[in-house]
């Protein structure tokens, strides 16, 4: 949601990178977060449920509730990170790209 949000904020609105990313996480930090808690909170009764066969479904709970704070805080940080490092290694590949077609045209051996 955040990348989708970030590529739509750069072309429409003419944003940078650094800022697309800042304003995507900002605007969808919230429905992010309404989707993970409503998962995460639908695990706790398998964790903290006692009675006939509940030790068989505590280790679901546990690995729901942990897998999904571990992998929505680890999605928080790194989405936008990852982000602004291919947003740099786009930058530099068509910078590459430029120069290449430059010394090509300059050589006179334009494809």
């Amino acid at each position: 949601m955040m990348i989708d949000f970030a590529l739509n904020a750069e072309r429409v609105q003419g944003l940078t990178a650094h800022e697309a990313i800042y304003q995507a996480c900002l605007l969808r930090f919230r429905p992010i977060m309404m989707t993970t808690m409503c998962a995460l909170l639908s695990g706790l009764p398998l964790m903290l449920g006692h009675g006939a066969g509940s030790e068989l479904r505590r280790p679901l709970g546990y690995a729901m509730v942990g897998g999904l704070l571990v992998s929505q805080a680890m999605t928080l940080f790194t989405t936008p990170v990852v982000y602004l490092y291919l947003d740099r290694a786009h930058d530099w590949y068509m910078r590459r790209k430029q120069g290449r077609l430059a010394r090509r045209a300059a050589a006179g051996t334009e494809p």
